[in-house]
């Protein structure tokens, strides 16, 4: 690239006149924004706005999440100037993506953040615009699952985790990463009989009714048995997709609150995700990248890698077919 287009490209987030192409600027500098998007709060015209969550108050074992949608936006700096590689076409190309910023809540009033978290969700949607959410912790999930399925009802649910998240909880103040899709099946926002568990590998007494194809599966059977298997499962159903990145082996994803050993490999996770499309994604999240127990910012790179492969999902069944949004 010329000096002077790269002159001409600096902070493309705040400076670039549309919402659409890649962005050439350097990696190393600029303005920081998920995939050099424009940060933008107006959404008329947005087909899909990817938003932080902070938020890690519900961890039971190391902090840090809260500083996850910022390590994600800037490891996501370099994927920027390439089209996603394994995809036969770039979301970024057609859609209008943009990044609509972080949550803003008080961190002292945490009995107040599920309904400010919803209501967050709730405002992108009304818009048209999907959403795809950046951790924080797994809590987050619960939330924004009351917002979609609101718009959507009951959704199939498709979860990478080194952990269930089905705890037994009653409590409708408690906060908690490790029980919120239990509380999702009580309330109706999730499907069991079409949900699955991808890359599970610690022991829970009550799955309740989630199909779960745990780690040695994945490792046995490979990738696109697993991703078979899924869509077997989900059918045609609304899906959410969530991810916590402690579904990687901690080789692969160190900077988590829970690693544990034996997990999936970045290759079969990608190769799953690319192998999903199809499904009908209406929304999903990363979550529980945690930047100060992570190695290079390895945890960083791979949770933009998914987000990028989320949203490659979630636009698969959108995309423009012969000149036609489907």
């Amino acid at each position: 690239m010329a000096l002077e287009d790269a002159k001409s490209q600096v902070d493309t987030a705040i400076t670039r006149k549309g919402r659409r192409g890649m962005a050439y600027e350097n990696a190393f500098g600029g303005v920081t924004s998920f995939m050099r998007r424009s940060l933008s709060k107006d959404l008329l015209g947005v087909d899909l706005a990817v938003t932080g969550i902070p938020f890690d108050q519900a961890v039971t074992n190391r902090p840090g999440a809260r500083l996850g949608p910022r390590a994600i936006r800037e490891a996501s700096s370099l994927q920027a100037f390439d089209a996603p590689y394994g995809w036969d076409y770039n979301p970024f190309e057609v859609f209008d993506i943009v990044d609509y910023g972080d949550l803003a809540f008080d961190y002292a009033a945490v009995a107040d953040f599920p309904a400010t978290l919803q209501a967050h969700i709730a405002g992108i949607l009304s818009t048209g615009a999907g959403c795809i959410a950046l951790g924080g912790d797994h809590s987050i999930s619960l939330p924004i699952l009351r917002a979609h399925a609101a718009r959507h009802g009951p959704l199939a649910l498709v979860q990478f985790d080194a952990h269930t998240d089905t705890w037994a909880d009653d409590d409708p103040a408690r906060i908690d990463h490790g029980t919120m899709f239990g509380k999702a099946v009580r309330e109706g926002l999730i499907d069991p009989a079409r949900s699955v568990q991808v890359g599970i590998r610690t022991d829970n007494p009550d799955p309740m009714g989630i199909a779960i194809l745990d780690a040695p599966f994945v490792h046995e059977n490979g990738p696109a048995a697993c991703a078979a298997r899924i869509k077997t499962i989900i059918g045609d159903a609304p899906v959410y997709l969530s991810f916590d990145i402690d579904a990687l082996d901690p080789a692969f994803a160190p900077g988590t609150g829970t690693p544990v050993w034996g997990g999936l490999a970045s290759w079969q996770v990608a190769a799953i995700l690319r192998a999903l499309a199809g499904l009908d994604i209406v929304g999903g999240d990363i979550v529980e990248v945690s930047p100060p127990y992570d190695t290079s910012a390895i945890t960083a790179i791979a949770g933009a890698h998914v987000a990028v492969e989320l949203i490659c999902l979630w636009g698969w069944t959108r995309r423009p077919v012969n000149g036609e949004k489907q």
